[in-house]
């Protein structure tokens, strides 16, 4: 089927100086008024002004000052109590805090416990053990309780959101280093790691899968995201040690196709069973070694489950749809979109300089050659997507397929 590709893009000459000067001074204002909902703010007239760079800048960091003074608040209780809600559904989690705190903040570590279909009496124990089971050199080792005692109890469609509101909390709040987020699990957490690592790629700094199962994930979306498997020779269970070195294999496809991509350590210890022993923690050297970039030159997304952004891609697409898009200079190439009707890429002075033209293009054809406006909308709506300052953008175009 033929694709034709056209935008709707918002169009600007040169930003209005002083009137980019008085947007921002009434964002500073609407900001100190301490609203309950930033977001808000994005419908208000000043949030569509375009911003020079530099108040782009100012409005950039006036938001996120907001965002952490209205954390340290709003969320205190729950960071008090160690326990999110959501709905009817409670995860509780214990923490400790290893070495200093470098520049920057300290890494945060989230490691999932094992069991799963079972009684609440045997997770409950898997959680207590996994309190314990890995040290860190550096950094927050944060094991969630799973709020539920199904066997899929890591990859239910509410633990994206629990995970995305428990890392916009320790960032706002703790200090957390929002490029050295990290995640592990084994047994029904490694499980959950197969599922979570794709789904939240621009979530994460590296992901361990100790001794799990992937169910129906794909590792499409682990172009950036550096992965590492590890399972027992002997762990027959659901083909565990099988089904593990077929994505071993699969990722060595993928970085041999992409070499810039699928950074990836797989181990099988032969004569280990489903416990491993503990030889399993050489991961976490390994993943210590990685820091995020959260706008990477290149985004292969797979579209799984409710999130409708991956780094400086945005959109509504359909289940399983892929997008590949690549950035150089002041131009974005949108390789692959097949059955995907509408695309939002996102633009800031980090990736590109917004203050010359940007060209799109669609199957290596130019579809666009034009300018994108900064404003004090866009960073608001992509701040609160995720609680993420490193994915704030100040521009957003919307592509439209047809």
């Amino acid at each position: 089927m033929l694709h034709t590709l056209a935008l709707t893009l918002v169009l600007s000459a040169a930003p209005d100086a002083d009137k980019s000067a008085t947007a921002v001074e009434a964002l500073t204002q609407a900001l100190a008024a301490k609203p309950a909902d930033l977001a808000a703010l994005a419908e208000k007239d000043f949030a569509a002004v375009p911003l020079t760079k530099a108040d782009a800048a100012k409005a950039r960091a006036a938001i996120w000052d907001a965002h952490v003074a209205h954390f340290k608040t709003d969320r205190a209780g729950e960071l008090k109590a160690k326990k999110l809600t959501l709905d009817k559904l409670e995860m509780p989690y214990d923490y400790t805090v290893y070495g200093k705190a470098p520049a920057g903040g300290h890494s945060l570590w989230l490691s999932l416990h094992g069991g799963g279909g079972a009684p609440k009496a045997v997770n409950d124990g898997q959680w207590n053990n996994q309190k314990k089971l890995y040290k860190l050199t550096e950094g927050i080792y944060l094991a969630p309780r799973a709020p539920t005692n199904t066997w899929n109890l890591w990859h239910e469609a509410h633990i994206d959101r629990l995970f995305d509101r428990l890392i916009a909390d320790f960032v706002a709040v703790e200090g957390v280093n929002p490029d050295k987020v990290y995640v592990l699990g084994y047994s029904a957490g490694g499980d959950g790691v197969y599922q979570l690592a794709p789904r939240l790629a621009d979530r994460w700094a590296a992901a361990a899968m100790m001794a799990g199962h992937p169910n129906d994930a794909s590792p499409l979306n682990l172009r950036n995201m550096p992965f590492a498997l590890q399972v027992g020779g002997k762990d027959a269970a659901y083909n565990r040690n099988k089904i593990a070195a077929e994505w071993g294999t699969k990722l060595d496809v993928l970085q041999k196709a992409d070499p810039k991509g699928y950074e990836h350590f797989f181990k099988i210890h032969a004569d280990k069973g489903h416990w491993m022993n503990l030889e399993d923690k050489a991961a976490l050297p390994w993943m210590a070694k990685f820091t995020r970039n959260p706008i990477p030159e290149t985004v292969v997304w797979r579209k799984t489950g409710a999130h409708d952004r991956s780094y400086w891609l945005a959109g509504k697409l359909p289940e399983k749809a892929v997008v590949i898009a690549t950035r150089a200079g002041n131009a974005v190439d949108v390789t692959t979109a097949d059955d995907v009707a509408k695309l939002v890429v996102r633009f800031d002075d980090r990736m590109q300089d917004l203050n010359k033209p940007v060209a799109v293009k669609f199957k290596g054809k130019e579809v666009f050659n034009g300018t994108v406006s900064r404003t004090a909308g866009t960073l608001l709506r992509t701040l609160a997507d995720r609680g993420d300052p490193k994915l704030m953008f100040d521009a957003e175009a919307t592509v439209e397929l047809k």
